[in-house]
């Protein structure tokens, strides 16, 4: 999280993790790589913020790892790297993580949390996958590579997500950033952009199939033409920033929303591993149905209760007026998802009982 002021959607993500492990008995150090050639001063000042942050939530160790041509520079007033090697398992997130810093702790284990394209990445040669002793992934299926991939759903904390009643005019919401530079492979050789644009643009009419309210609250200028594109099609549009300036700010916005309304990157539906947002389980959390683009077959997701997954804009439609007419149902559904299927204390336990045997 280091470089992301902004990030309190993107915190919550890793947030949820540390939360949970901590629940399942573990003491949380919270680890970060840090780009060696950023200056001393830059780095302190987005330690302090992210500092300040965990603390909120008892998070009381912050490490830094930055090396340059493989030998540690540290950062005043942060402990380095060896503060950490102590530690029963180290569960990483970063692909890409240094090996020399890696091979320095007993226990290694690699969370994939973008299934489909990891792999992807992975084989084009983008990411040069540090080796780890386990590798686990939130996607239910994901391509053969070589690599056992062991599936462990994503989560959410339940005691910082707990139900909260929204306003009955609420619209759905989304966060989201908007435009990316990332293009995939596809199977005919050619290629197709990856961005949450690309995701929504099937959808871009749903507003006028349904009197429920839709807001989209995304990295967008408003000087650029999709902002009065979305909102003449009736939808209502704010910046992102604006809702997630802090893991605060982004709960409120979620939990003062009436539901989801979410589109993947086009990658997940094309990979067809059943990938689940960690942004709307958040949503489940909080007693918010959730409308959201199928991603593929699941052992275990419901399409029409509490989670409701679409594939055409008219099913689209059909789902947002289906929680509506019953939203009370959908409600409760969706934090008994939350529940039974992404409590992070759950799966974390889990997932430490599978990396510590």
């Amino acid at each position: 999280m280091i470089g992301y002021p902004a990030g309190g959607g993107l915190m919550w993500v890793y947030l949820n993790w540390a939360l949970g492990l901590r629940e399942a008995g573990a003491e949380v150090i919270w680890l970060e790589g840090v780009n060696p050639r950023k200056p001393d001063d830059l780095v302190r000042g987005q330690a302090d913020i992210l500092r300040q942050r965990l603390a909120k939530y008892g998070i009381e160790k912050l490490v830094l790892f930055r090396a340059d041509e493989g030998r540690e520079k540290p950062v005043n007033g942060y402990p380095a790297l060896e503060a950490a090697t102590h530690a029963d398992l180290l569960l990483n997130f970063q692909y890409g993580f240094s090996p020399l810093a890696v091979k320095r702790f007993k226990r290694t284990a690699l969370l994939d949390i973008d299934p489909g394209m990891t792999q992807i990445w992975i084989e084009r040669g983008e990411v040069k996958l540090t080796p780890h002793d386990l590798y686990f992934t939130i996607g239910e299926r994901v391509p053969e590579i070589g690599i056992d991939w062991r599936y462990t759903p994503p989560v959410v904390c339940l005691t910082e997500w707990p139900v909260v009643t929204a306003p009955a005019n609420a619209p759905l919401t989304a966060v989201s950033h908007w435009y990316s530079d990332e293009f995939m492979a596809d199977d005919d050789g050619g290629w197709y952009r990856n961005d949450k644009r690309s995701g929504y643009l099937p959808f871009f009419d749903l507003p006028s199939l349904t009197t429920q309210p839709l807001e989209l609250a995304i990295c967008l200028d408003p000087a650029d033409p999709d902002h009065a594109d979305l909102q003449k099609r009736g939808w209502r549009v704010r910046h992102s920033n604006d809702v997630s300036s802090s893991p605060e700010s982004y709960r409120e916005y979620v939990q003062q929303s009436r539901g989801e309304f979410g589109c993947a990157k086009p990658a997940y539906t094309r990979a067809q591993g059943a990938w689940i947002s960690d942004r709307t389980l958040c949503y489940l959390a909080s007693g918010k149905p959730a409308v959201v683009q199928n991603t593929g077959p699941s052992r275990f997701l419901p399409d029409r209760l509490g989670l409701l997954r679409f594939t055409t804009l008219e099913e689209a439609a059909e789902c947002v007026n289906q929680v509506a007419s019953d939203y009370d149902r959908h409600a409760k559904a969706a934090r008994a998802l939350a529940e039974q299927f992404f409590d992070a204390g759950k799966a974390a336990k889990r997932l430490l009982e599978i990396a510590l045997s």
